[in-house]
């Protein structure tokens, strides 16, 4: 009994992404605890309700982890294509007065009861999974004809529609990237992808340039320090350089920032990281980032490791989940130093986030598992 619990349980911990992930859960806890000690006693009365929060989801999101890494390939194989129908109608039920929730203006959360799904994260996870499937499936059409490329560009199109309308436009370029660089490393056509590339750029102008808010987006990020947006649209950048200005080489001690005392919106969420470059300085900021880069580098490495066993549609699963996480962790910190407008998305196992963090967690899961059944292929191999 007991080894065939190691045997189903243990083989996780030695996984080349086990530790590195483990460190970002602990590094996350630590970093929303000192961001949100403030704000959670201003509104709850308890400064650790936020930690304690975030430490349960913690908790679930090992238990997610270890769950989805039983799960094999095959069987995510077979429900790619039900779980694409399962986030449309997702999105589609945010609009549905009761069972959507609104936070900020925007519709994109599911009210569960006990817990509120952003219905985007489990719509970027379904896309990543339909596109390898339809790679694999289809892979002689995807590579010789027009018909092939397109099909799968107009069920995500329907799912773009939605996300637009919540809206979320943060979310469509994190899906419609990942989902670029699988079709780019599927084969697809130089002339196709950069087709599809042009016409994705377009319609971001146009969607960015539709809305007035958008737009006033765009101005505060361009000169952010103006009068006329240093108060207003361009506050929170403003005060998100400020923290890590403050930081210098080796910051001003954990737990002591100034900008998470309300200067900060969203400190404990969106911009924790700025709040950690404060506290930790230059040297934590770069620890942090590494830690980031490496585990995504290690999931870069298990697609390719898929992909020589040919294990084609494990990899491009990998290859997914891999360019989601790099794409949406580039946004957000490219929104907290600047260099891109304001989005409202978090930063991977690192903000403050029930679905954000768990979703993650089932990434890790599903590429343990990958990295899982590769190694048996080539142990079979070997043999």
């Amino acid at each position: 009994m007991n080894i065939s619990l190691q045997n189903r349980f243990g083989w996780q911990a030695h996984e080349a992404l086990f530790l590195p992930w483990l460190g970002l859960m602990c590094l996350g806890w630590i970093m929303v605890t000192s961001a949100s000690t403030e704000i959670a006693e201003f509104y709850t009365g308890n400064a650790a309700y936020f930690s304690i929060r975030h430490a349960v989801y913690v908790v679930l999101g090992i238990i997610t982890t270890y769950a989805f890494s039983q799960i094999p390939m095959t069987y995510w194989a077979k429900v790619d294509v039900f779980m694409l129908l399962a986030a449309v109608v997702g999105l589609g039920l945010v609009f549905v007065p009761g069972i959507g929730h609104e936070v900020n203006g925007s519709q994109r959360w599911l009210n569960l009861g006990i817990i509120k799904i952003q219905a985007s994260e489990l719509a970027k996870f379904a896309a990543v999974f339909y596109i390898a499937g339809y790679l694999v499936r289809r892979q002689d059409e995807v590579q010789q004809s027009w018909s092939g490329f397109i099909k799968p560009l107009t069920i995500l199109g329907a799912m773009v529609f939605l996300l637009l309308l919540e809206p979320d436009f943060g979310a469509v370029v994190v899906l419609m990237g990942a989902v670029l660089i699988q079709l780019f490393l599927g084969g697809v056509k130089a002339g196709q992808f950069f087709l599809l590339l042009i016409a994705t750029l377009i319609i971001s102008a146009i969607v960015l340039t539709s809305e007035s808010y958008r737009m006033e987006r765009l101005m505060a990020y361009l000169d952010p320090w103006a009068p006329e947006h240093v108060y207003g649209t361009g506050y929170q950048l403003t005060q998100s350089l400020i923290a890590f200005g403050r930081g210098d080489w080796f910051g001003v001690g954990l737990g002591e920032s100034v900008q998470k005392l309300f200067y900060l919106p969203e400190a404990h969420t969106d911009f924790v990281f700025a709040i950690w470059a404060e506290e930790t300085g230059l040297a934590g900021a770069a620890a942090a980032l590494g830690l980031l880069i490496f585990a995504i580098a290690v999931i870069w490495q298990v697609a390719w490791k898929a992909q020589q066993k040919g294990q084609q549609y494990a990899a491009y699963v990998a290859i997914g989940i891999a360019s989601l996480l790099g794409l949406q962790a580039v946004i957000n910190l490219g929104v907290n130093i600047g260099l891109l407008p304001t989005k409202g998305l978090t930063l991977p196992f690192f903000s403050y986030g029930g679905s954000s963090l768990l979703v993650c967690c089932v990434m890790v899961g599903v590429v343990m598992r990958i990295a899982h059944e590769t190694y048996a292929v080539q142990e079979v191999a070997d043999d």
